[in-house]
């Protein structure tokens, strides 16, 4: 079972849940703010925690009834193959309800808490009761190849028919089915692609490894490199459903091929060091300088399943083609999670500039599939209510480097690695940090990690939304720190972007030990603009504490801000509209008008 949510909306049962978690470690407790302590993650808004949970495919105990799950669910039940378990606990413990998820566990995982609870599961799938099998959702590492015949085939059994078992599987043998030698229907176990028929389930074991070495001089053609594994799997029979993986060595993790060849097999790609086959091809293989690929690839296949495998015979390439490849055969279905290391992946991530909402489901979706988060404390902080298992690296605010070392050191490691920015991670943020040390270092390596950047809403986008549309018009952004380049250098900036006319956004305008640069900027500023020029403060944008104020450009002080405040400076053609209310909106329009001035009022209705 995989992590499980479990979800309380009162005080009185924290200790149950507590006491539930006993048994499931990979949980976290999800409790209702303001009702409850002693939780990991507080929400506000049970129904949207809940969907979007379901959503996500995590596990769900709800400490409550089983009518409020049902009906705040109720909208997204679609698709029974897709449904994570969900199960009700009564407030007390004394009962415990499976309500959806059959076909992923969820009676395995009500046995579970139930033995916890010291209770009997309210367990109401007649073939689970049974036979203490269930036969549409077979254990991991077993893929049911004809789900469509399954329910005629449960139907006859529990109306008497006997089964004939072909091959082996103990989760089968241990069942309560009715398994006889002469049975008049049949489960059949192989990793051999056959033709399934409505009296014969056939399950396919997760049993062949494939190992892949690249021929030197072989090309690198995409198309062909998948035909060829295609080819083999047809010539030796092999089911696609009994792969359990790729195995390639990590100086291939990174060839661009090897990711689609496990993409169009929809299995992961592994990777061993040449020490970790190196046992195997001195037992199976005449002792070399220098191994043929057809070796290595089989070393890896053999590696990969483990002792007691045994090598699949399979047609043997031409020298010229891409890939010299090898396949074995594991007594047991194996876990690829477990064997060698997976091609390390990197997502820098903008969690935008505070409030969860502005989040994008991107970003949400990578910092659930990481395994590490690599940030800067504070932004962690911001993404704690979506961390469940994930390895938390927290660094100073100053430590930019130092991040990204990690964060590309443990993605080489095969790890996921979400490294967390606040706003957008590309402005004065780190994706700029983690490229500069990729190329000041190139370490080997790295150069296997799969990298990408998941843009986030930037400060200036958020602060220009609450009063309007003060970038509508041109704009640029400016650090007023000189921590990374020279006063010199921003002066400069500061004074071409006012004689362009540009609308400016300051980005760390003070700090406890910087004051005086945001009062020497305004001074420049205003060689240039009018005094009445609109300045918008915005602090703690999506935060407790949240305060977004306008003024003009002669009234700005230092004291105005802090590191937590972004500043929008307007330009020459900047207005504003006062409210009803009592509150501004500020623009630029779009169109240039040099007979208007900078500030000029207008008036509308809140």
């Amino acid at each position: 079972m995989t992590h499980v949510a479990l979800i309380v909306l009162g005080q009185h049962s924290v200790p149950l849940a507590r006491h539930i978690m006993t048994a499931l470690p990979e949980s976290t407790l999800y409790g209702l703010a303001n009702r409850t302590a002693d939780v990991d993650v507080h929400f506000t808004n049970f129904s949207d925690t809940l969907r979007e949970l379901f959503s996500n495919n995590t596990p769900i105990i709800g400490i409550c009834a089983a009518g409020i799950l049902i009906r705040v669910l109720a909208p997204l039940l679609t698709d029974k193959w897709c449904e994570p378990p969900v199960l009700a606990v009564a407030e007390d413990g004394s009962v415990v309800v499976p309500l959806l998820g059959g076909l992923h566990g969820v009676n395995d995982l009500a046995r579970q808490v139930a033995e916890v609870l010291h209770v009997a599961p309210a367990i109401t799938t007649t073939g689970d009761i049974r036979f203490r099998t269930a036969l549409l959702a077979p254990p991991a590492g077993y893929h049911l190849a004809n789900p469509d015949h399954a329910k005629t085939f449960i139907a006859d059994v529990l109306a008497g028919a006997s089964v004939q078992l072909i091959g082996e599987a103990r989760w089968l043998r241990e069942s309560q089915l009715p398994i006889t030698p002469d049975g008049s229907l049949t489960i059949q176990i192989t990793e051999r692609a056959v033709t399934p028929t409505q009296d014969c389930l056939v399950y396919h074991p997760r049993t062949v490894s494939i190992g892949i070495c690249p021929n030197p001089g072989g090309g690198s053609d995409r198309a062909e490199a998948i035909n060829g594994v295609q080819h083999i799997l047809t010539h030796a029979d092999l089911a696609p459903a009994s792969i359990v993986g790729i195995f390639a060595l990590d100086s291939a993790a990174d060839d661009p091929i090897l990711p689609a060849i496990a993409q169009a097999l929809n299995v992961p790609a592994r990777f061993f060091a040449y020490p970790d086959i190196a046992p195997v091809l001195q037992q199976h293989f005449l002792p070399a300088s220098d191994y043929h690929p057809t070796s290595i690839a089989s070393a890896l296949a053999l590696t990969a399943a483990g002792t007691m495998s045994q090598l699949i015979p399979i047609p043997s390439p031409l020298d010229s083609a891409p890939y010299a490849y090898g396949v074995a055969l594991a007594p047991l279905p194996i876990d690829p999670q477990t064997i060698g290391r997976g091609r390390g992946w990197l997502a820098i991530v903008g969690t935008g500039p505070g409030s969860a909402h502005w989040m994008s489901p991107e970003v949400k979706d990578i910092l659930q599939a990481a395994t590490d988060w690599v940030g800067y404390r504070t932004y962690l902080d911001l993404a704690e209510p979506l961390r469940t298992e994930q390895h938390r690296h927290e660094f100073d605010n100053r430590e930019e480097l130092g991040r990204a070392y990690m964060a590309l050191d443990l993605a080489a490691e095969g790890r996921a690695v979400a490294l967390v920015s606040s706003g957008d991670p590309g402005i004065y943020a780190m994706a700029a940090a983690v490229f500069e040390v990729i190329e000041r270092e190139d370490k080997p390596a790295w150069r296997g990690i799969e990298i990408q950047v998941c843009p986030g809403i930037s400060a200036m986008q958020a602060a220009a939304a609450q009063v309007g549309s003060p970038l509508g018009h041109d704009f640029c952004a400016i650090s007023l720190s000189d921590i990374l380049k020279p006063w010199s250098i921003i002066e400069q900036r500061i004074a071409a972007a006012a004689q362009a006319d540009f609308v400016l956004a300051f980005y760390n305008p003070v700090s406890k030990q910087r004051t005086w640069q945001l009062h020497k900027a305004r001074e420049i500023l205003l060689q240039w603009r009018s005094p009445h020029t609109p300045v918008i403060l915005a602090r703690n944008l999506g935060r407790p504490g949240q305060a977004v104020t306008v003024q003009r450009l002669d009234q700005l002080t230092p004291a105005d801000a802090d590191m937590r405040t972004i500043i929008l400076v307007g330009s020459s053609q900047t207005r504003i509209i006062q409210r009803d209310d009592g509150k501004n909106w500020v623009y630029t329009p779009r169109h240039y008008d040099e007979s208007k001035k900078a500030g000029e009022v207008g008036r509308t209705s809140a």
